[in-house]
């Protein structure tokens, strides 16, 4: 078992129902201080909702999640989350959106001016400081939404499919942003994602739910440096291994 000071997340017999929908069947494990986390899972198992319990939009049916030792709570723990959609305000522009969050916590204004240059830097998006969401392309606009989570600096990083608009070569680029955002910044990341290629890729660890009410069927270790090569044996076997975990039940 981890030491207690390494874990960020803890995960404690959690359980969900909708009514009589049984979502979560008694879900235990725990997330370690900067690790990158993907949940993988067959559609409509519980992903999400797990998320949903995370940030308290719903509350456990049974059990309880904790975040450095306490239940997790929003307004106590700095929580960000990156959707699949697109979520920038469109009448900000790029710097604007990325500073957005920060003026809001009433950071110190040179704070700001020291992240956001950071995340424009690290992002590629000096050339857009000045461009408003609408002009730029859909794999554009997510960067923003990508560094506007980092430039918080969570505690948690919450992913939910967050790439799912885009081709191929976008994803790769963009997963290959937050690999080096999240060594850069050293936060936890909970990576939601059907895209078991995508899973393999990132993460250091994969949970592979059931179908629902969802329970943990395995955790995979993932021991590979970054980036990975997608065509490495050691890559395609983690990967068979997974597909295959999800399609037999």
């Amino acid at each position: 078992m981890d030491k207690n000071e390494d874990i960020k997340v803890r995960v404690d017999h959690l359980t969900k129902y909708f009514g009589s929908l049984h979502v979560l069947d008694d879900v235990s494990f725990n997330i370690k201080k900067g690790e990158f986390l993907c949940v993988v899972g067959p559609t409509g198992c519980g992903k999400t909702t797990f998320l949903n319990l995370l940030t308290r939009i719903y509350m456990p049916t049974q059990g309880e999640l904790y975040i450095d030792g306490e239940p997790a709570d929003p307004k106590k723990h700095s929580i960000s989350v990156v959707f699949q959609e697109p979520s920038s305000m469109p009448w900000l522009t790029v710097e604007k959106n990325l500073r957005f969050g920060l003026e809001i916590k009433k950071l110190p204004k040179d704070e700001i001016d020291r992240r956001v240059e950071k995340i424009m830097d690290l992002m590629g998006l000096q050339e857009f400081r000045n461009s408003y969401p609408h002009q730029l392309s859909v794999s554009t606009a997510q960067r923003i939404i990508i560094g506007r989570a980092f430039a918080m600096q969570p505690d948690l990083l919450l992913m939910d499919e967050p790439y799912g608009q885009m081709d191929i070569k976008m994803r790769y680029y963009l997963e290959d942003e937050v690999i080096r955002l999240w060594k850069e910044m050293g936060t936890t990341v909970v990576f939601i994602t059907h895209n078991i290629e995508e899973a393999t890729y990132l993460a250091e660890r994969v949970l592979i739910l059931t179908n629902k009410p969802a329970k943990i069927k395995e955790e995979v270790h993932i021991d590979m440096p970054h980036p990975r090569d997608v065509t490495a044996p050691d890559f395609i076997e983690i990967r068979n291994h997974i597909t295959d975990q999800i399609k037999w039940w």
